[in-house]
Formats: C-alpha cells, structure tokens, sequence
C-alpha cells in the first residue's frame, strides 16, 4: 500500500481531534452528574422543583472551574456532543407565521370586498393545495370576476407600500413587490423568535427557518415547561395602553345586556327571530353603589355564584361584580369568557351602548384562582375606550427597554423605557388620567396584564411599569418578548413534539444498551469466522465508531434514536466492507497466489463493489437528508458520515494491520478452522429456481396489493395530522376499554399498548383543523378527565401534564400535527421514495451500461418495498409495537431500498468481472457462478446486519421498533429479491433480446460478453 506512512499519521491524528472532540461531552456529563448528587443530598425526592434549583445553583458556581485539560464546564457544554429530544427530552414545534395576517397589513386592513374574498378563499385552497398561502391568494384573488388590480388605492397602493408600488402597475408586476415583502416579514418574526430563543435559558437551542417557507423549527432540547414555552412563541407582544372606562359607567350596559341576551335565548327556545328593537337602550346615567347590589336581586354579589340560566345567562355566570370607581366591570370564570364573548359580540347587544361608547372594546384579564370556587380560575372584563379604527393612543413600538425587576413589596414586576415620542404621549395619558381620577389598562396581546390608576401627577420621562401579579420567569418571559419586539403577525404552531426527561433517560439506557449487545454480537462474530483478521476488522470497526462520535461532536450534529439506528447500521456497512475485502483474499489464495500477492489482489478487487454498495448507500442518505425533516435528518447524517468513515477505515486501517501483521512472513488465512471450506464448494443452480421464485414473488406482491387497497395501513398523525399522546399509567390498564372512553369524549380516536401493558400511545384527531394554546390545553384537560380513573388518586392535572425529571407516570410524550404539515410530509414523502428510485436506476444505467440491469434492479426494489407494505398492512392490527406509517417509516423504506440495490450491486459487480474472465461461457453457467461465488458475502452481512438490527428491536426503545421491524424484514426479503429476482429480471431481458436479434449461437455468446 503506497502511503503507508501518511494514512497511519493522518489517521491518529484524526482520531485525538475525535477524542478531544468527545472530552468535551465527558466533562460536560461529570459536572452534571456531580450536579445531580448534590440536588440529591439536600432534597428529597418529592422536592423535585428544589432539586431543579439547587442543580442550577451548583452548575452555575463551578462552569469556569477547570475540570479537565483546561476545560470547564460552561465551555464544555457548548461543545458537547449534542442530544436529540428522543433522547435528552424538550419541546420541537413548528411555526407558521400566518401570511393572512401580513397581507392584510400591508394593505392597511382595507375593507376592500374583492381582497377579503380573496383571502377567504386563500384560506379554503390551503385545506387541499400544496401551494403556499400566498400563491392561493393570487390564485383566488385573479379568479374573482371583474377587473381587480391588486395596485389599487383600495389595496396595496396605500402609506405602507407608496415607495414600491404606483396605481399604474399591472398585478404582474405588484406579486414579487409583495412576495419581497412577505419575505422580509417573515425574516423578521424569526429575528424576533431568535431573540426570544437566547433569553430562554436553555442549552443548545435550535432556530432556523425552513427554506423560503412562512414555517419556523425551534427545537429546545432539555426545556420542561410546554405552556411556558408555547405562550414565549405564540406571543405577538402586541403592546398596548388605553384609557378603560369605569365600572360605574358600565354597570347599566351591564344589566341591559343581560336582559337583552335573555330575550335572546328565550327567542331560539321559542324558535322566534329576535328584532333589535325588542328592548329600550341602557340607561346610561351612572348608578349609584346601592343600585349595584340591584343587579342580582339585592343578593351579596361579591361571594355569591349563580348557577347558569336563561332568562339572565350574563349575570348568571358572573362570579364578582366589580368596584365602585375600578376598571373591571365584572368576574367570571375563566372557562365561560367564550361564552360571554358570543353575547358582547352580538348586534343586538352592541346596539345598547350609548353613542359615546359605541367603539367599546371588551378584554379579559389575568387568570388568577378563585378560592371560593376551590381553585378554578377566574378573570376580570374590561372595557376599552376604543375607536372606529381600533389603534390605542399608544403602542408597544415606542418601548426600547424592559426588564424583570422587584416593586417595594418585592413583587415582581416589568419595567419599560419608551423612545421620545412615547414618552411625551405617556406622559399626555398620564396626566388625563389623573386629572379624571381613571385608569390606564396595559394591554398585552389583548389580555389587560394590569389597569393602575396615576396618584401622583403626570409620568414624565417615558417610564412606566407592569405589574400583575407574575412568577420570576413570567416576568422574565414579558420582559424578553418586549425587548424583542412584536411579530409582524400571528404565529400558530402547526406541528409540535413534547418529550419528557424520563422518557429521554430510558431511551439513553435502552439505546445504548441494545447498540453495546450489538456491537459485542458482531465483535465475537468477526473473529469467529475470520479468526485473526477478525480481530483486525474489530480494531476497525471501533475506530470507525470513534471516528463518527467524533465528527458528530466537531460538527455540532444532533445525536436522536434514528442517529444511533443510522450508526448501528454502519456497524454493518463496515462489517460488509471488511467481509467483501476477507472473501477475496481468500479466494486469491484458493488461486495459489503467495499471500502478499493474495492481499493486494483481494483488496483491489473488492473495491469496486465496496464503493458501488456504499455509493448507492450513500445516495439513499442523501435523498432523505434533502427531504427529510427532525430525527430523520440525524439518521441520515449518522448514515453518511458512518460511510465515509467505515470506507477509510475498511480499506485502509485494516489494511494497515493486515499488512503490519503479514510483514515478516507470518500466515493469514482470513478463516478459522470451522469456516475455512464454508460456501467454496456451492454449486446452487439460481436460474433454473427462478420460475418457482417469481411464482412465489407474485403470490406475495398480489396478497400485498389486496391487504393495501382493502385494509390500507394504519397512517401516524405525520401524514393524517392529529394529535398523539403516550401515556404512563400506575397499572396495567385495558387499552380496548379507554378507547372507547376516548371516543366517548372525542368522536374518534386510537388507544394501543405502547411497550408495556401500563403505557398507551393515544392519537385523536379532535378538532385536527385547529391550532392555538387554548386548544391543545382543552384538549389536554379533556384526556386528563377521561384517563382520570385510572390514573393515580394524586396526580392533579399539572402533574398529568408537567415534564419534570424522574417524573413516573401521566403524560410522557406529545406530538401534533397539522393538516397542512401532513400534506406537506407525504408529498416529501413520496418524491424521497420515488427520486430514490430514479437515482439508483440511473446509477446502475451509468455503472453497467446496459438498461437491463437497472431494470433488474429497480424491479427487485418495487418487489421488495410492496411487500414491505404488505406485511404491515396485514400485521399493524394485532402487532405488539407500533407499526404507523410515518416520517420514520420512510426512512426504513429508503435503508431497505439503499441495502436491496448494496446486495444487487455487488452481485452484478461480480457477473461483469466474469464476463470478462470467461468469454467462453454460457451467460446462465455466467450467473449461477458469480451468484455462487458471492453466496458467503451475501449471507455472512445479511447475518451480522439482522443480528444488529434484531438486538436494536429487542432491547432498544419503543418509538424505533417500527422502523427497526421495517428494516428487518426489508433486509430479509431484499437479500432474497437479490438472488432470485433482480439478476433472474436481468438474464430474461438480455436473453430474449439475444435471441430476437441473433440466430448463430456462438454470436449470441460473443454479443452477450460485451455487456
């Protein structure tokens, strides 16, 4: 081997940047375990938010202490080898910025009739195109009849855009003016939510957008608190300060509101249609405190909850009245705001404002638990001094600064520095207020966070303050979303995964229990059938393994549980190498080639279908790494880099010892005495089995196509959208039971074992369509009171939800999915499947040059995936694991299709060389032979593959099982399609072709050696 020297320099060298690579991640875990015996030694285990604290405490007084080589914790954990969520638990969403709401403000919220009917249909085309919400809009908006210009003065031709667009230009050239700014819209909702991000306080987050889309990834490896973290993303921070009217001038409108919406249900029960003229308006004139009391029939309103009726459905429900000279009109529960919403919002019921106050605009404030209602939340509702316009004397855009601090009763509380403009106009609202005795409601995203009155004369200098009531990261959180602006517009969150600590630990634990298993599995293997040379592939393998973990680190790639799948994998492409390499020595030794002579043949020969199998390999990474999204990405990586290494290390590290070790004369057989003579004097007779083959293919193709258009597969949330929750009960539970307790409550949904029998993986797709934290947390509250019976007696909602650490039951894992997201999947989806059948046909096309071989090949994929399909198609409804065809599903359907073609390659490799070695040859003598020749090869990877893959199976964690079984059976089946389908496809097309165009059968044989 030429270069000896160098390759022996550059491969230590590279494996201490990759051990230094991974010190880092061994600091980093020291600390963190020293950290967690600490929290352990003060508190006890059911003090888990004091241990918490105290962990952070001692991380914080040691991160610039050196640990190791200079290390220190804090630096450590920048460059540690970074954990997926599968494994270190945390929050994944996607958000999708809503382009509704920035049209509309570009075109300054016109009432024009032909946009707004354009942005409903918008709306309607996104439920079932690919489109983009913007490309919908154009559509719809240029189907409308009439001649409709999108640069009228109506629409886009208005204060915001007047630089970039005039009334004399045509739609054509107003779409990319607003496709530009529909784009610097969306950059900047993610400058924003990145500035958001940094101030979290998580490490390692992860923010980036998804190509041009109006769609947002955050992952937060490690965070706990989900609805923390949905309301810092969710946030507009649409900041705003009004003037709010008083209880004393509301209370009238109050009453006659709700004798108004009394009139109004008695009306539905009569089935009579209720005029706006029905009652008088509200008497107007302020009412005197006596009267208040009038307003439930002199009941003590304050301590007194009226249980619903018609005939007074506002007043009903109310909870509290509200203060004489105070801001809030009245209390209620939190659960029936939407319900009073419904009322506010009625024609009939607006038309009792007086004239003065017919911009009215009604908010809630911050929920705060009622103790006289055991706990359950209520709020206060306010009135706005709004206008025709709805824009607030002063908004949020003036705040320059904010920050947590303390008031002097050490509440906490959000202090804001304005710019100059808002401080003359804070000042100007100040001094109004205090010179009318009224009150100033601080409104965040339409929910009053406080309404202080001004005691004390004018605010000059722009400072103001917002209290309510806060925990330190609730005032944190405010303050962050302040400091980095408001969204340009709202943003819902379309697909989101939750995944618990525990659930990360076990999934560590098991992982890297099942990986050790396999690894020493194929470790004994090596040297139990090549003997030493075993040994010498072993020493490779584990430095491949450094290699990848090191390359991982210095990349800053995310390690998930596909990743270390996609690693296992590896083992066995490195394994493959390594058996190609040892069963051509052997058979230049069979030759009677003198060893030195046997080593360098058997390792050039090999080459070729070494590089073709992981070429091809290597193709199918690259497929899904393009459309792959999440933990399908960090199996793709792993896969890739694990090729690259397990190449150098297969040909050249090995060869490095082989030669170290043959240097001085001494014998390598690359066999041991049991497997010296195994598969050499195999003569099996492949295509004359090939008739019984395809008959037996064809049976098992037409049963899969019939099992998949009469049963189908069971879809995951990732192509149908929903919602999924895995579940951890205290007992055994009777899955079939709480399904139908959950259809009961939802209408439709699944309930499954989840690897033991006391865990359910639960999908609904209950209200699918709908997006917003009130939803998910409805939902949530729903499947809580559902399970609640069979949960532990203690645990509350909080704790069915929360995702502390060590936590060991409720909910353990979230994952939702939006109809739109699932569109978008399966048609990624389909064109990985369907590029990486087209990639490797025009490989093999490129490769061998003849089409008959890509044929062969791609035909034997087609057989291979449809009965992939089959099997779990027939076998979802009564497997033990979970068998949903989703994102995971086609990352093993594209590893079946990348090792079918590894196998098929290598044996077509092998029919090439015997073209030319034997020209005089029959093409069927030809095949069986190179068939025979690599039946050891074929067998010996497939073995080690499986035995891998199986200890992955058993021993890894529930939520790869699936893909893990897909694999497994695709390996099974692809190395059979490899022998007895894609080279007998490819004999039959050739041999019909010769004997169509030739008569003379010596000339058949001189044409069929030029292929």
């Amino acid at each position: 081997m030429q270069n000896k020297g160098l390759i022996t320099v550059f491969a230590v060298l590279f494996g201490l940047v990759s051990i230094y690579q991974l010190s880092f991640t061994f600091v980093a875990s020291k600390v963190e375990s020293n950290a967690k015996d600490f929290a352990r030694s003060k508190y006890s285990e059911n003090e888990p938010h004091l241990r918490e604290a105290a962990e952070a405490r001692y991380l914080d007084s040691v991160g610039v202490d050196p640990v190791f080589l200079g290390i220190d914790y804090n630096t450590a954990k920048e460059k540690e080898l970074n954990k997926g969520l599968d494994l270190k638990g945390g929050i994944n969403v996607i958000l999708e910025v809503s382009v509704k709401d920035i049209l509309k403000g570009l075109a300054n919220h016109t009432k024009d009739a032909a946009f707004n009917q354009a942005l409903e249909q918008a709306t309607e085309l996104q439920k079932t195109s690919q489109d983009t919400y913007l490309e919908s809009f154009f559509k719809a908006f240029e189907a409308l009849p009439g001649e409709n210009n999108l640069a009228s003065p109506d629409i886009f031709f208005n204060k915001n855009l007047e630089d970039a667009i005039n009334p004399t230009m045509t739609n054509a050239q107003v779409k990319p003016i607003i496709e530009r700014k529909i784009d610097e819209s969306i950059t900047s909702a993610f400058e924003v939510l990145r500035k958001r991000i940094d101030k979290f306080g998580v490490t390692q987050p992860n923010i980036q957008r998804l190509g041009k889309s109006a769609r947002i990834l955050v992952e937060l490896p490690g965070a706990k608190d989900v609805s923390r973290v949905r309301k810092l993303l969710q946030s507009t921070a649409q900041l705003e300060f009004w003037d709010v009217y008083k209880f004393d001038e509301m209370a009238g409108f109050l009453q006659a509101a709700d004798s108004r919406a009394g009139e109004i249900e008695t009306a539905k029960k009569d089935n009579v249609a209720v005029l706006d003229t029905v009652s008088t308006k509200a008497d107007t004139t302020e009412v005197e405190e006596d009267d208040v009391s009038k307003l439930l029939g002199g009941q003590d309103v304050k301590d007194t909850i009226v249980e619903d009726n018609k005939a007074n459905p506002i007043l009903s429900r109310m909870v509290a009245l509200g203060n004489q000279g105070g801001p809030v009109i009245a209390t209620f529960r939190l659960k029936d705001t939407a319900t009073i919403n419904g009322y506010l919002r009625m024609p009939q019921i607006r038309s009792l404002l007086p004239t003065d106050m017919r911009y009215a605009k009604f908010v809630w404030g911050l929920p705060v638990a009622a103790p006289q209602l055991k706990g359950e939340e209520t709020t206060g509702l306010y009135a706005l001094k709004s206008n025709r316009d709805d824009v607030p004397p002063l908004g949020g855009s003036v705040v320059v600064d904010a920050r947590q601090e303390y008031d002097q009763m050490s509440r906490v509380v959000v202090s804001m520095q304005m710019n100059g403009q808002g401080a003359k106009i804070w000042e100007q609202m100040t001094g109004d207020a205090y010179q009318n005795q009224s009150q100033i409601a601080i409104v965040l995203d339409d929910i009053v966070y406080s309404a202080p009155g001004v005691t004390s004369g004018p605010i000059a200098g722009g400072r103001s303050q917002i209290s309510g009531d806060f925990t330190v990261n609730q005032g944190q959180d405010l303050a962050n979303v302040l400091r980095a602006g408001k969204l340009p517009a709202s943003a819902e969150i379309v697909q989101a995964e939750v995944v618990g600590p525990t659930l990360g630990h076990e999934a560590i634990n098991s992982g890297m229990m099942s990986f050790g298993i396999a690894l020493i599995v194929v470790l004994l293997w090596m040297i139990g059938y090549y003997g030493r040379a075993g040994v010498f592939a072993d020493i490779a393998l584990l430095v491949n393994l450094l290699f990848i973990f090191g390359i991982l680190a210095g990349l800053g790639a995310v390690l998930t549980l596909p990743g270390i799948a996609g690693i296992v994998l590896t083992i066995g492409m490195s394994v493959d190498a390594n058996v190609l390499i040892f069963e051509r020595i052997k058979e230049e030794l069979a030759k009677g080639k003198a060893q030195k002579d046997a080593i360098k043949d058997g390792f050039s020969n090999a080459l070729s279908s070494i590089l073709d199998a992981n070429i091809t390999t290597g193709l199918t990474g690259l497929i899904l790494l393009v459309f792959g999204t999440g933990p399908i990405q960090g199996f793709a990586t792993t896969l890739l880099i694990g090729i690259a290494t397990a190449l150098f290390t297969a040909i050249f590290v090995t060869r490095l010892f082989i030669e170290a070790y043959t240097h001085k004369g001494r014998p390598l057989a690359c066999s041991t005495p049991i497997t010296k003579n195994l598969f050499t004097n195999v003569n099996i007779e492949f295509l004359k089995k090939r008739k019984v083959a395809y008959i037996l293919s064809s049976v098992l193709i037409l049963i899969s196509v019939i099992s998949l258009f009469t049963k189908g597969l069971n879809q995951g949330v990732d192509f149908v959208g929903g919602r999924t929750y895995t579940v951890r009960f205290a007992k055994d539970v009777n899955s079939a039971k709480i399904q139908d307790e959950l259809i009961a409550t939802f209408g439709s949904a699944e309930a499954k074992t989840y690897g033991g029998d006391n865990q359910l993986k639960i999908t609904t797709k209950y209200k699918v369509e709908e997006t917003g934290t009130e939803v998910d947390e409805e939902i949530e509250h729903m499947l809580y009171n559902t399970l609640k019976t069979d949960l532990p007696a203690d645990m509350t909602y909080e704790k069915f939800v929360g995702d502390e650490e060590g936590k060991s039951f409720g909910r353990m894992e979230y994952y939702k999915v939006s109809p739109t997201i699932a569109d978008n999947i399966k048609r990624d989806s389909f064109w990985a499947v369907l590029g990486a059948l087209l990639v490797m046909f025009l490989y093999i096309l490129l490769r061998f040059r003849r089409w008959q071989f890509g044929l062969g090949a791609v035909v034997a994929i087609f057989h291979d995936v449809l009965i992939v399909l089959g099997v779990f198609s027939l076998t979802y409804s009564f497997m033990p694991f979970n068998m949903e065809i989703d994102q995971s599903f086609i990352a093993a359907i594209l590893t079946v299709v990348g090792y079918s073609l590894n196998d098929t390659v290598i044996i077509f490799d092998r029919i090439r060389e015997y073209f030319g070695e034997h020209p005089g040859w029959k093409l069927n003598r030809v095949i069986d032979v190179a068939l025979n020749s690599t039946l050891g090869r074929t067998l010996n990877t497939s073995f080690t593959t499986l035995i891998v893959l199986l200890s992955m199976f058993l021993f890894g964690a529930e939520s790869i099982r699936g893909l893990l079984f897909a694999i497994i059976v695709g390996i099974v089946v692809g190395t059979y399609s490899s022998l007895f389908i894609a080279t007998p496809i490819m004999y039959d097309t050739v041999k019909r072709k010769r004997v169509e165009d030739l008569i003379d059968k010596k000339k058949e044989e001189e044409v069929v050696l030029e292929a």
